[in-house]
């Protein structure tokens, strides 16, 4: 099996669907030899922000010298951004090496009536992989919820992150906050420490409290007091916290708020005895760009790509828009998943765009050119729909300006396959 066999092969498991619970995991696990033990895990769950505080927190550790693990979802160039080992990715016969382990494990537990799910495997694959560069922490972001997440085989982290909560996966996590924090905060463990964004809604905060004293969590929430001369910017951030002056490359406070968590959980594993020195937390925290947040592709004309499909992905990318590009001509090129509140996303960011190309992407789930353009023609009242991505694209950068912004945003299924093509754009034609 090669890398490519790998992709296609786990990516064969999603006629499976998505199937919360634990005991297909533990099924597979346990086939592989419970490649899950032994390993000293961050586990991070949330809604938003899961992904720059784990590579946060990963960055801090590679940069204190530790073998660090990352496990994190969704990808948007390489499949292989899921699993990393000190910030490069698995290595091509890497993941096939660990995907064909777990391949045979599958077909026993197929034999056995037992079928595991796209996640599920990939899961087991970090798992196998982990064991093997024999990391000393590995910094493991949720999938989806938390409690019947495959990432909750896991035994106590040596630190367990909430980041901020919001309506998402209503279908399996519920409708009230309330509901989806609980299903977050099932991966709290007896006894353990639990580091939690600084502002939750008071629902959300509720369920954590409660879950904290009942597991017998010490709850640490950042004081956001200490982090002063927040400045944020169109290209990064910069703050102060614990007498450091941090260089963040990603854009808007609630990224300082997710690096104020991230720092604060490596601060717990440095007061559980371990060595992080005051560079590696500088260090780690510059390092932490990210593609598709907020990504600004082209500065003349002004191109940005921005990865997020939930309502509160939705009033970041609005409150940057009305922040830094108040007044401008705005076209917007945007795809989502059918599944998703699309209608929610639209009816906060439609109103800052001038017009939007509606697309969908090669991705089953993708919610239908056709449907998007309808649902955004309520909020703005230039709505088109190009149901090829590529010529969406093409059509909206022919439509703007030298003066104008491009925004491309929705799915980040969207982000990663129009990346490249917005990278190839020729932004000296204008």
């Amino acid at each position: 099996m090669n890398c490519n066999e790998a992709i296609e092969y786990i990516h064969s498991l999603e006629r499976f669907g998505i199937k919360p619970g634990l005991e297909r995991i533990k099924a597979l696990c346990d086939i592989l030899g419970k490649p899950q033990q032994g390993i000293k895990f961050i586990h991070v769950a949330g809604t938003n922000g899961k992904g720059s505080t784990s590579t946060i927190i990963s960055n801090i550790l590679t940069e204190a010298g530790f073998s660090t693990g990352l496990f994190t979802s969704p990808y948007v160039l390489d499949f292989r951004e899921r699993i990393q080992f000190n910030g490069r990715m698995i290595e091509p016969y890497e993941l096939a090496e660990a995907v064909d382990e777990v391949k045979t494990a599958v077909e026993i537990l197929n034999i056995r009536g037992v079928f595991p799910t796209e996640f599920e495997a990939i899961t087991a694959a970090a798992f196998i992989y982990f064991r093997k560069k024999k990391c000393d922490f590995v910094v493991l972001e949720v999938g989806l919820g938390g409690r019947f997440d495959a990432t909750n085989i896991i035994e106590c982290p040596v630190v367990n992150v909430i980041t901020s909560i919001s309506k998402d996966h209503t279908a399996v996590l519920g409708n009230t906050i309330s509901q989806i924090a609980f299903e977050k905060c099932g991966t709290v463990k007896e006894g353990g420490v639990c580091v939690c964004y600084p502002e939750q809604e008071k629902e959300a905060m509720d369920v954590i409290e409660q879950t904290c004293f009942e597991k017998h969590n010490r709850l640490i929430v950042p004081d956001l007091r200490r982090a002063d001369n927040i400045t944020v910017n169109e290209t990064g951030s910069s703050f102060t916290y614990m007498g450091m002056e941090f260089r963040l490359p990603l854009i808007g406070e609630h990224m300082v708020k997710n690096a104020v968590t991230a720092i604060t959980a490596a601060q717990v594993i440095k007061q559980s005895g371990y060595n992080i020195p005051d560079r590696a937390f500088l260090r780690g925290v510059a390092a932490s760009a990210m593609p598709a947040r907020l990504e600004i592709m082209h500065k003349n004309p002004l191109v940005i790509l921005d990865g997020g499909h939930n309502e509160g992905c939705a009033k970041v990318l609005a409150q940057y828009l009305k922040t830094f590009l108040s007044g401008k001509r705005i076209i917007a090129v945007v795809s989502m998943m059918a599944d998703k509140d699309f209608d929610a996303y639209l009816r906060i960011t439609a109103p800052f765009f001038y017009a939007v190309v509606a697309t969908h992407t090669k991705v089953p789930r993708a919610l239908s050119a056709e449907k998007l353009c309808e649902t955004a023609s309520e909020y703005c009242a230039n709505c088109v729909a190009v149901p090829d991505s590529a010529h969406a694209l093409k059509y909206a950068y022919n439509s703007i300006g030298k003066d104008d912004v491009l925004i491309v945003c929705g799915s980040f299924y969207f982000a990663g396959e129009i990346r490249e093509k917005i990278i190839d754009l020729q932004v000296d034609n204008l």
